[in-house]
């Protein structure tokens, strides 16, 4: 089993495995954490039941600084859980960003070629 300890940079893992060390970029945003390893993108989403009231909005946001390569959606549009909504580029990679649960987008508030914030709203759902 790997050691694994923060690096000295935001979201920076170093994990030691005997003479082996590996350094990997997390990034946690709600229940989705993603991580990046050698080029790829890996995706972790915790399951937990939710209860939303009717007409409650979610919001999808930048979990870090990125360039919008795509949206997906438009107002209106009906989404399920799970579906790529916005395709991002951060650090030389992509990165999906998924409905975190079935809806309606009531709002899309970026567009293709913008540079994002951490934690800037890009999608509103209901």
């Amino acid at each position: 089993m790997p050691d694994v300890v923060r690096g000295q940079r935001p979201g920076e893992l170093i994990a030691r495995d005997g003479d082996a060390v590996e350094r990997l970029y997390a990034v946690t945003a709600g229940a989705t954490t993603w991580v990046f390893r050698d080029g790829f993108v890996y995706e972790v989403t915790e399951e937990r039941a939710v209860r939303k009231r009717a007409g409650a909005h979610e919001s999808l946001t930048a979990p870090m600084p990125a360039t919008v390569i795509k949206v997906n959606v438009s107002v209106g549009a009906e989404v399920k859980r799970g579906d790529i909504l916005i395709l991002l580029e951060a650090m030389k990679m992509e990165l999906p960003l998924r409905a975190p649960v079935d809806g309606r987008v009531v709002a899309v508030q970026c567009e293709a070629g913008q540079l994002v914030q951490p934690g800037a709203a890009l999608i509103e759902l209901e």
